[in-house]
């Protein structure tokens, strides 16, 4: 048995439980019969369902569903089939408070990277979540951490032309030098967008 689907089977009553509060709080108090049904439906719900509310929480932002979770044992730090864990659907949907709760409460690890080598950092700038991006950018991780392509978050900054967050990141250490598996620069990848004036700002900074 996975431990993925070990943790996911000692949340299975919490999670359980925290679905019946939440059926019977937005049902009528006076339809017994179908309050009980529902209950005894949440409290044996399959391995699949319980992953996929699992996932779905993080891209919802249900930072209280999520902590249910993580009270009955989960791992903040699984992931699913493609490497994405909670952190990673948070920063990609924009939710800036869950993104809070897994880092500052659940301990979620902000460097831990997809199947392709994409962290939540990427995923929020990707998004434009600025806020998320933000968050992500000064936790405690390596600023120019590659994804397989050997592209960073500067570079996904620079593709997208998110100029706020691209500042931000040449702040805390961000290197405008870089290259990527293409032989691709920082710089290159504006110019290709037709940002000429980032490209020439980028420039400049390798430069000095």
């Amino acid at each position: 048995m996975s431990f993925l689907k070990q943790t996911l089977t000692a949340a299975l009553f919490v999670v359980a439980t925290f679905t019946s509060f939440y059926t019977s709080a937005a049902t009528d108090a006076t339809d017994a019969t179908t309050q009980a049904n529902t209950q005894q439906s949440a409290t044996r719900p399959n391995m699949e369902t319980l992953k996929a509310r699992y996932f779905d929480a993080a891209r919802e932002g249900d930072s209280a569903m999520l902590s249910a979770f993580y009270q009955a044992g989960l791992d903040v730090n699984v992931a699913d089939e493609k490497g994405y864990t909670a952190l990673i659907l948070a920063a990609y949907h924009g939710h800036t408070d869950t993104v809070n709760f897994l880092i500052s409460e659940a301990n979620a690890n902000p460097c831990q990277e997809d199947n392709r080598g994409n962290t939540a950092l990427m995923g929020a700038i990707f998004k434009g979540h600025v806020s998320v991006a933000k968050q992500l950018i000064f936790a405690d991780c390596d600023i120019d951490e590659e994804n397989e392509q050997g592209q960073t978050a500067l570079m996904f900054a620079s593709l997208f032309d998110r100029q706020e967050i691209i500042n931000t990141l040449i702040d805390k250490g961000a290197n405008p030098a870089h290259m990527d598996k293409a032989g691709n620069s920082v710089a290159d990848i504006a110019l290709s967008q037709g940002n000429y004036e980032l490209a020439k700002v980028l420039r400049e900074q390798n430069a000095n």
